[in-house]
């Protein structure tokens, strides 16, 4: 029995509809069809009773259903564990700087003094690139922000929250303030990530902004953690940051705190559900929670 027939039957009971479930396997319907009769050839039992515009399944094909997802599942598993073994035990990780500035790094060091033989390649990614990664098989775990919207077979595991805070230039008028209010910004050119590569940030402040009745003035946007800072080292804006960059910003630049503050921001590890039963991944996203709860304690809080 061929898993790609099975897959197919398994597509084509689940929809319950040969049409919907052809468009999901980009086949077309005889395409499917003629794959689901030849494998009512293969186990010489009919799996559907056809009818004219819908079918049912046939008791055998009713067991087939239950039992199939079970050996696609094993089948998955074995096959990621076979590319694993493949890669040398080597981690591919998406991050971002300004999110794991002080927790990536100890981590790392934790986990390779478990699993010294294991091999980290860290890729410094946009929030946006790290989850099209993660589905395509680039990456095994990325470090970031969830996503608003629901991404299907990703599993997050929260490794620390952390609070906002204001990113000024150290001559800006605002510098000499203990703590910022939302009415200190209206007005302020803003010096922002990229909409397109970070559009969950870009959510994120569009309707704090709103809520407080703030008028946003976007000034720059930026591809990442380093020219965001160098904006605002250039004295282009002032930017909203997540107080862990503290480990990254140079002295032209001070960081203020924010009341009442946005929501929090959750850092988390995402993997793939096919993933979830890696012992050695697994070990590098407890390291990760354990790096967070350590540095949460000693977070930066702005001047």
């Amino acid at each position: 029995m061929e898993l790609r027939l099975l897959r197919s039957f398994i597509a084509a009971a689940e929809d319950g509809n040969i049409s919907k479930a052809a468009a999901r396997l980009s086949l077309t319907q005889p395409a499917l069809s003629r794959q689901i009769k030849s494998l009512e050839d293969d186990l010489g039992v009919p799996l559907l009773e056809r009818g004219a515009h819908s079918f049912s399944l046939t008791a055998s094909g009713e067991l087939l259903l239950r039992e199939g997802r079970a050996l696609l599942e094993r089948a998955d598993h074995l096959e990621q564990r076979i590319k694993a073994a493949a890669r040398a035990q080597t981690l591919r990780v998406g991050y971002s700087p300004s999110l794991t500035a002080g927790i990536l790094a100890p981590a790392m060091e934790a986990f390779s003094q478990l699993h010294p033989k294991a091999r980290v390649e860290l890729s410094d990614l946009s929030s946006t690139e790290m989850v099209e990664g993660l589905q395509k098989g680039a990456l095994d775990v990325i470090v970031t922000v969830p996503p608003g919207k629901e991404v299907p077979e990703m599993v997050w595991t929260p490794v620390q929250k952390q609070r906002w805070c204001v990113a000024v230039p150290r001559q800006h008028a605002l510098a000499g303030k203990t703590t910022l209010l939302p009415a200190d910004l209206d007005g302020q050119r803003l010096v922002v990530y990229n909409q397109r590569e970070y559009p969950d940030y870009w959510a994120l402040l569009s309707g704090w902004f709103k809520s407080q009745g703030i008028k946003a003035r976007v000034a720059s946007e930026c591809d990442g953690v380093t020219s965001l800072i160098s904006a605002v080292e250039a004295g282009l804006g002032v930017a909203l940051v997540v107080e862990r960059i503290a480990c990254l910003v140079p002295e032209r630049i001070v960081l203020k705190t924010l009341q009442p503050q946005p929501a929090p921001v959750c850092i988390s590890a995402g993997v793939t559900t096919r993933q979830t039963r890696d012992k050695v991944l697994a070990v590098f996203v407890e390291e990760l929670k354990r790096a967070g709860e350590v540095f949460a304690s000693g977070s930066h809080h702005g001047e």
